[in-house]
Formats: structure tokens, sequence, C-alpha cells
């Protein structure tokens, strides 16, 4: 099929049911047990800076492993595959000395999932599988002073986030992706600078993709790091008219629902979620079994919730297959008609009228 074709068979299978997001990257990555050596591969053998822990590099040193675990989610039921490009932008992988690479990673990797996904279409004709370009929210923030002394300090400026984030919307859309999430939004003003740079991106090569944006929670006040709440958050991000807007990372899926109900009750578009497998023990692991996260998850869709439904941190095939299983049988969330008013956010929404 074309971009053009699937995209059409996206949006008609969200008509129809709830789609199933794929789950967990980093925790698959580290089940292989990579060593150094191992993340840098052959090409990579020589470069003068550590690299393990770099999983975005991994789809040019090794990427039979990214590959076998997007065949992995798809095989679970997955209608929609993420790219392993979560920190494939300019300013994180500065950290590694790879920055100049950074296309070059957005393009290798949509390709790798791009491949996954059509051979699984062409396995279920009747079920089609999509790729989502992912795009993180770099290990730098917009709106805080990263320094306690100096409040008015940013360690990065927005034309600096732009020009990172439009590198890697190229590399995406190249390598042939779907659509672009840009993902576990902590910092609103990231996420702004993300949209802008898309829809630069979409101008310049001639292409609309749908944008799917995801907000995590920081805190159980039910804010993200820049303060807002998931209303104020929606009101600021409205204007890229988003296929879908949800919440991702965060917490377990007990924990999110009020921050997933309180979005959906005014949000004109599809809800994804994709919680984390709970909270992290006391050995950064996550302890929710498979067949609980879908049991929460399913008295979601039960409630009429969610459009689009997967996994974060913890998650693994086992959970995603679950998950897939357990809503099947609900319909997706019906889009509100929201009325027309005056709708501006700080920290908290305003709704005028």
């Amino acid at each position: 099929m074309t971009r053009e074709q699937r995209i059409a068979a996206l949006k008609e299978a969200a008509k129809h049911r709830i789609l199933i997001l794929d789950g967990a990257m980093g925790t698959m990555i580290q089940h292989y047990k990579l060593d150094e050596a191992g993340y840098r591969g052959m090409r990579f053998k020589d470069h003068p800076r550590d690299l393990k822990g770099n999983n975005d590099l991994l789809v040019l040193s090794q990427p039979k492993i990214i590959s076998e675990i997007h065949n992995a989610y798809l095989a679970a039921g997955a209608d929609i595959v993420e790219t392993n490009t979560f920190n494939a932008q300019a300013i994180s992988q500065s950290d590694y000395g790879l920055e100049d690479i950074a296309e070059e990673m957005n393009v290798a990797a949509a390709k790798l999932a791009r491949e996954a996904a059509d051979a699984w279409t062409a396995k279920t004709p009747d079920k089609p599988r999509f790729v989502a370009g992912a795009i993180g929210p770099t290990n730098r923030t917009a709106s805080i002073s990263p320094d306690v002394n100096n409040p008015g300090f940013r360690n990065v400026s927005f034309d600096a986030l732009v020009e990172a984030y439009a590198t890697q919307a190229r590399g995406l859309i190249e390598g042939d992706v779907d659509i672009i999430l840009i993902e576990t939004i902590f910092d609103t003003l990231n996420a702004k600078a993300a949209g802008f740079a898309v829809e630069q991106v979409f101008d310049e090569m001639g292409v609309e993709l749908p944008i799917m944006l995801s907000d995590t929670i920081t805190d159980l006040s039910g804010r993200n790091l820049s303060g807002q709440t998931p209303e104020a958050f929606w009101y600021s991000m409205q204007h890229l008219r988003p296929f879908s807007v949800g919440l991702n990372c965060s917490f377990g899926a007990e924990q999110l629902r009020p921050s997933v109900a309180e979005i959906g009750a005014v949000a004109d578009t599809l809800i994804s979620v994709y919680p984390n497998a709970g909270l992290p023990n006391e050995m950064g692991e996550y302890d929710e079994t498979a067949e609980h996260m879908a049991g929460l998850l399913e008295e979601w869709a039960k409630d009429g919730l969610i459009n689009i439904v997967g996994g974060c941190c913890g998650t693994t095939p086992e959970h995603i297959r679950a998950i897939a299983e357990g809503v099947a049988k609900y319909p997706p969330r019906h889009v509100p008609d929201v009325a027309h008013k005056m709708r501006l956010s700080g920290l908290e929404p305003f709704v005028h009228g």
C-alpha cells in the first residue's frame, strides 16, 4: 500500500475498534544484556565515547535485535509499532558524540519498523499494521531552569529544539512512517517546538501525516513537569489538530485513569493511553503482570475511555497480547462534540462562556 492508502486504512480501522500500540522498547532491549561492544557493533567499535545505553544507536549497530522486538509486538497483536527513536535527535545524541548521524538513525529506524509492519500486513491483510515515528522530549527542558540558583537560566532554546526535531522528522518521513508520535511530553513548550518543527517539515516535504500527542504526568497531582493539568495541556496543543491525544508512562493504569478521563472529556479527537506496568520497585523493575494490567485497561475500554491502547515502561509482548485480548470485545470511545468556546491555558485551563 502507498502511504496515503495506509493512512486511510488507519483512520478507517480507528472508527471500528480499539487500536493496539506496542509496548516498551527499552525493556525488551534490556533482555539482550548487551555490553559496550554489543552497543558499538563493528561500525562504531573505535568511537571515542562510551555508547552503552544508547538504545537508539542499535538501529544501526544491531538492527536484527530491533527487528526482532518489532516482530514480537506485531505477533502479540499490535496494530501500531513505534520506531526506536525516542532519543534519536541531535540534542540527546550529543551526549554520545553522535549528533551528526541523528537523521540517519531515524531513516534506519523507520525502515526497520516499516519492513516488519509490511510483512505482518501481508500475513493479515484484513488487519494492516502501521508505523509511528517516535519523537521523545529530549533530555533538556525549555520551561524550567536546571540551576536552582538561577531560575531564569535555560540549557536549551526553542529554536535549538525546533532544529533538532525537524532533522528527526525528516528522517522518519524519509524512512516511510505513517504517523508522527510526539510522546512522553513532560514539558509542553518542548512539545510545541516539536509540533512546530513537524509542521514545517510537512510543508517542506509536501506531506501531511497524522500526529499523535502523548503527555506524561509526573506526580499524583495530575500535572506534567511544566505544571499543566491534562485539560490545560490539551488547550495548549489542540492547534495541531492531532489524530489522537493522551497519556503515557507516568504510573500504572490504576493511578493514570483520572487524568485520562479529564482529557477525554474535552478532547474532540481520539484518546491514546499506554501506561507503565505499575510503578518501579526498589530495583527499578516493574512488577505488574500482564493479566493485572490488561484487567485494568479492559475496564477503561468497557467504560468507553480509550481509542488506542498499549504499554510503556516494563511492558512486554505478553502484556500487549493480554491487553489486545482484553479490549477486543469493546467498541472504541465515541469522540464527543465539544462546544465551540474560547479555551485558554496556563497551568490551569480557562474556558470563557
